[in-house]
């Protein structure tokens, strides 16, 4: 069975290649041009324009609004309170409300999302925590443990080097580790843009979500 997943607000496409590993076939959709995006289709336009035309065309939608207003890093700064960065989420959430498939949010701690899901790099063993949230709607999702994490984020802070398992990856400090160590890091190896790798999640994410959602999929029609 072939069950297609549109994939909005898509950058290159971290979401995509995990529910690629779910079975998924998957069309992304940006207002950016995204040449490395990792899904089966990309379409370069509004994501909520396009899913108001087409989103009764797929069997499952997962949307990641732009999480600027909602990154702890930026939160405080007075240029998100400015209006500099624009929160999706409301209406991302209500467009959704209009499907009748499932469909996943996903997006950074901190953000305004239901904790239907929460998940980490160390529940996939990878060299990143990157937490992450997901709204859940139409389908079921188990929550993992959370382990324990292991160690330290490798690099400098306040002029000290610390060791450890897991790279920050974003911005362009000392000691955020080279872009092969990020890809490796994320289980990345369709890209080696360093705003790329920062802006996707962990496809291991995706396929975790994806592939309790393809079971349930398969069994309603089955």
């Amino acid at each position: 069975m072939s069950l297609k997943l549109l994939d909005l607000f898509s950058c290159a496409g971290g979401a995509a290649r995990g529910y690629q590993n779910a079975g998924f076939h998957v069309t992304g959709v940006d207002i950016n041009p995204q040449p490395n995006y990792a899904g089966d289709t990309f379409i370069q336009g509004d994501a909520l324009e396009y899913l108001a035309a087409h989103g009764h065309e797929y069997d499952a939608v997962h949307g990641s609004p732009p999480c600027q207003a909602s990154c702890t890093l930026i939160k405080g700064n007075q240029r998100a309170t400015a209006g500099n960065h624009i929160n999706l989420i409301p209406a991302t959430r209500a467009a959704f409300a209009e499907l009748t498939v499932p469909t996943i949010i996903e997006n950074v701690q901190g953000s305004d999302l239901r904790r239907d899901l929460t998940l980490c790099g160390e529940m996939f063993g990878l060299g990143v925590i990157r937490h992450r949230y997901f709204e859940v709607t139409g389908f079921e999702v188990t929550q993992p443990e959370h382990r324990k994490h292991r160690g330290r984020v490798a690099g400098y802070r306040h002029g000290e080097w610390f060791d450890g398992p897991y790279f920050a990856v974003y911005g362009d400090g000392g000691g955020k580790g080279t872009v092969a160590q990020w890809q490796q890091a994320m289980g990345i190896d369709w890209t080696d843009v360093r705003k790329e790798i920062a802006e996707a999640i962990p496809p291991a994410y995706a396929e975790f979500v994806g592939r309790q959602l393809m079971a349930q999929l398969v069994g309603v029609a089955a």
